[in-house]
């Protein structure tokens, strides 16, 4: 499939120019032709084009020649080289001069197709790229993180101190208060912008593969290395790698992680050479690393090196101010997500949000927020739509982790260490059954009506989970 609809330029002989022209037109692009270097640098100072293909007799040497000058000037985002087979070599010299590919003449009408579809498929994705990191950077701007408490106004107030520095950076707190989110908002407010963001979650990965994820292997290192890999921090080259839950790293990764920190380089697994990286270490845990230390199950060299800059987070508890924000600000984004029209939160849930204590923090309390947006209509949410009573609150652990996935592979994709897919699929069956259950009054035909199901399916799925009556 070709992106079609893009202004390429070809500068060559008037015969081989229209041959081209008529090869590209088949797979729909717009394309301008001309076999004088005058007319093509004005037509290029006058049309954006997507791509020039150049013929090598009048692409030039040195700046003044039309290759360099079309290159500085007009920013078109790739530039390709037409010669005979007999003057390849000087076609390949062009690449030094700033072309970024050539292709040999006579023509081949299958390979300009492909060459040139393959380059414009790149081009799209580097512009879908971008867009991304333009998106990624207004989401994570200082002013869109939601705080009114003092704690969080004073972290918001370390992120603008650090965010332009290339110190590491410790950030502290219980599980779910978004400790990868102001990891994100101290990449995306700082120089790196532009470059990858690597999240990684040390618990996450075997003992076994660690190295490797973080490092890259070379191919035959070990059984299954085929080829040749990156690493997560070479990967990360000029940008950030977010390495959470950093608690739960072995000791001997933690040495070799430290050795990264103070000289800026590795070997990948089976790697005979140092490989040298650019990156900022941001790192996050909610484990005690000082009892850790006291128990040798944390290098305190690394710890200290870590925590070059402190950041706590205090947990959701601690922030009463920054309930409501929080709340209007979910019950947004979910409302536009699932195209449902909820505008305000009931007196009486909002008695009960602050009388919970959320032991889950921001992450259980998006959750809750999702799930009542998701499962309910109306303009008002209520304690009851948020199963919130008297200050508790029985959440389904196992539907908060299913959205909690889905949200995840949405923005970040699918994790390469897999998911317990029947275990989520299960979670929310189950959930499902056990409200309409309870809607129904425990009436299996009633309940089965309400998930359109068939009353024996019902009476089965009932039975394989253990739930009221099943005969």
């Amino acid at each position: 499939m070709f992106p079609e609809g893009r202004q390429i330029l070809i500068v060559d002989e008037p015969g081989e120019a229209r041959h081209v022209q008529s090869i590209l037109k088949t797979i729909g692009q717009e394309v301008s032709i001309t076999s004088s270097a005058a007319a093509a640098l004005d037509l290029a100072a006058r049309e954006d084009f997507d791509m020039a293909l150049v013929g090598l007799g009048l692409a030039g040497d040195g700046p003044g020649g039309l290759l360099s000058r079309l290159r500085s000037t007009a920013r078109i985002p790739s530039i390709l080289i037409l010669a005979r087979h007999e003057r390849a070599r000087d076609a390949i010299r062009a690449l030094a001069r700033g072309a970024d590919d050539y292709l040999l003449k006579p023509l081949d009408r299958h390979e300009v197709r492909s060459r040139i579809g393959r380059i414009l498929r790149w081009q799209d994705l580097d512009d879908r790229v971008l867009r991304m990191q333009k998106e990624m950077s207004r989401k994570y701007l200082l002013g869109n993180l939601v705080c009114r408490s003092p704690g969080m106004r004073k972290v918001r107030a370390q992120i603008m101190q650090v965010a332009s520095a290339r110190s590491t950076i410790l950030i502290r707190g219980p599980s779910g208060v978004g400790k990868e989110l102001v990891a994100k908002a101290i990449h995306y407010n700082s120089a790196r912008r532009d470059a990858p963001f690597i999240a990684i979650n040390c618990s996450a990965i075997p003992v076994t593969l660690i190295e490797s994820e973080l490092f890259g292997h070379e191919r035959g290192s070990f059984t299954g290395a085929y080829e040749r890999q990156k690493g997560k921090f070479e990967l990360a080259d000029g940008g950030t790698i977010f390495l959470d839950e950093i608690g739960e790293m072995n000791l001997e990764t933690q040495a070799k992680l430290l050795r990264v920190l103070e000289e800026r380089e590795f070997m990948r697994v089976g790697g005979g050479r140092e490989v040298r990286v650019d990156v900022r270490v941001l790192a996050a845990t909610n484990s005690d690393l000082e009892s850790m230390i006291a128990r040798r199950r944390f290098r305190e060299d690394l710890y200290f090196r870590l925590k070059v800059v402190p950041i706590h987070l205090p947990p959701l508890r601690d922030r009463f101010e920054d309930l409501p924000v929080l709340v209007a600000h979910f019950m947004a984004e979910f409302s536009g997500a699932f195209h449902k029209g909820f505008v305000g939160v009931s007196k009486g849930a909002m008695d009960a949000i602050r009388a919970y204590e959320w032991p889950g923090n921001i992450r259980e309390l998006r959750n809750c927020m999702e799930r009542a947006v998701l499962l309910h209509e109306g303009e008002e949410l209520t304690a009851e739509m948020m199963q919130i009573a008297g200050g508790s609150m029985p959440l389904d652990e196992g539907v908060a982790e299913f959205l909690d996935v889905i949200r995840s592979v949405s923005e970040s994709g699918f994790p390469e260490q897999g998911l317990p897919f029947e275990r989520l699929v299960n979670s929310v069956e189950r959930f499902l059954i056990t409200k309409a259950s309870e809607k129904a009054g425990w009436n299996q035909t009633q309940a089965a009506r309400y998930l359109h199901l068939n009353r024996d399916k019902l009476r089965t799925r009932m039975k394989n989970y253990d739930l009221g009556r099943h005969p």
